[in-house]
């Protein structure tokens, strides 16, 4: 059962609010999982005090960054008020399953956190937004390390879960903060497999007639690829289906021309996604991006690693292009414009891209409908709005 602090983080936006730099030395020390909990709120932890952990990927949202920041909710709004990044804010919901960094036995990478698993586990990604200049803002990690010791709670609760000595070493202190917040991020919060999806797996929910051809097409070998890349366990009626096989490719996604106008990227500029990885140099790997989940995913827009696109039913359409002759197909319908030209040309996926039939309209509708079935209970509401 989830844990009655764990279910307060979703009915509460008062959580932040209750971190006080007031508390004092007799308080007990909190579990990892819940020092993590109030770091992942405390905007503390950014230069100017307005963002936290959550800003970017609140729990009442599908840990997706709910804002538009002015660019229709593509990239996410830095602690300056001002700054923008050039990737869309992935989703934190179910990354713990996400495995570390690495090249399988095929010689794919795969796993990882970031678009680019730069970071190989959760404690890696949650240490970096802090002292990101156009994320958190902070200056350097002593200067974090200064504001988590300005709260006498965090200085008793560090102390008893890392040691006495944790704050002699900045380096120490800092990992330790980032492990605590990955250990709230494993939590069942995070991950609770109680979709329509998970309850027609317990026999709780029955699909709708749409909802269950979406769900036969999606799973097909025959009528569509979706397998290919969002299926990660043989057995259709897994239990905890994450809906990605962590591997890398690039699907043609085209340039954010319009986001990149407002955060002032240049055009030409290509975002080489898994090539930015400091572990990696193979230009066979430009322009490859992780295979996100689908768990929540009619709720996370918008899509692809640069939010390009706005609606779940414009990526369906994306991906059937690939396979269709048909003149409507050629065209994006979010611009009444030919879809635009991969952003990095090579490296397609052609083979994945390429495998399966056209779908006709009934069947992009129902594979729409199907996703939607994937969405944590708690976040049902948030469809229609989306």
């Amino acid at each position: 059962m989830r844990t009655q602090f764990l279910t307060l983080v979703i009915l509460s936006t008062a959580l932040s609010a209750c971190i006080s730099t007031s508390s004092t030395d007799t308080h007990s020390p909190l579990t990892k999982e819940a020092l993590g909990q109030h770091l992942y709120f405390d905007t503390q932890l950014s230069a100017n005090i307005t963002q936290s952990c959550a800003t970017c990927h609140s729990p009442s949202h599908g840990f997706a960054d709910p804002r538009d920041n002015g660019v229709k909710g593509a990239y996410s709004l830095g602690d300056d008020g001002s700054s923008l990044g050039d990737r869309n804010a992935p989703t934190a919901a179910y990354a713990m399953f996400s495995p570390n960094f690495r090249l399988n036995k095929k010689g794919q990478y795969i796993g990882g956190q970031f678009h680019d698993g730069r970071e190989s586990d959760l404690a890696g990604q949650a240490g970096g937004p802090p002292t990101n200049p156009i994320e958190m803002g902070m200056p350097n990690k002593e200067a974090i390390v200064t504001r988590l010791q300005e709260n006498p709670l965090y200085i008793t609760s560090f102390k008893a879960i890392y040691g006495d000595n944790v704050f002699n070493d900045t380096e120490k202190s800092y990992a330790a903060m980032a492990d605590s917040i990955a250990s709230f991020e494993r939590t069942e919060l995070f991950a609770p497999f109680d979709s329509k999806y998970d309850r027609y797996l317990s026999g709780e929910y029955k699909m709708t007639e749409q909802e269950e051809l979406g769900r036969t097409l999606f799973f097909s070998q025959q009528f569509t690829n979706c397998h290919l890349c969002h299926q990660l366990n043989k057995s259709q009626r897994h239990t905890q289906e994450t809906f990605t096989n962590y591997e890398y490719h690039n699907i043609g996604v085209p340039t954010n021309a319009e986001g990149r106008l407002k955060n002032g990227v240049d055009l030409d500029t290509a975002d080489l996604g898994l090539l930015n990885h400091p572990a990696v140099d193979d230009p066979k790997q430009a322009g490859k991006f992780k295979v996100p989940t689908l768990r929540n995913i009619a709720v996370t827009g918008p899509y692809m690693h640069n939010g390009v696109f706005q609606d779940l039913r414009t990526v369906v359409l994306f991906y059937d292009k690939y396979n269709s002759r048909s003149k409507k197909r050629r065209i994006n319908p979010e611009t009444s414009k030919p879809w635009g030209k991969p952003e990095v040309p090579q490296n397609l996926a052609l083979k994945e891209l390429e495998t399966g039939p056209a779908l006709k309209e009934q069947r992009i509708d129902a594979l729409v409908a199907f996703m939607k079935t994937l969405t944590d209970k708690r976040y049902e509401h948030l469809i229609n709005s989306k």
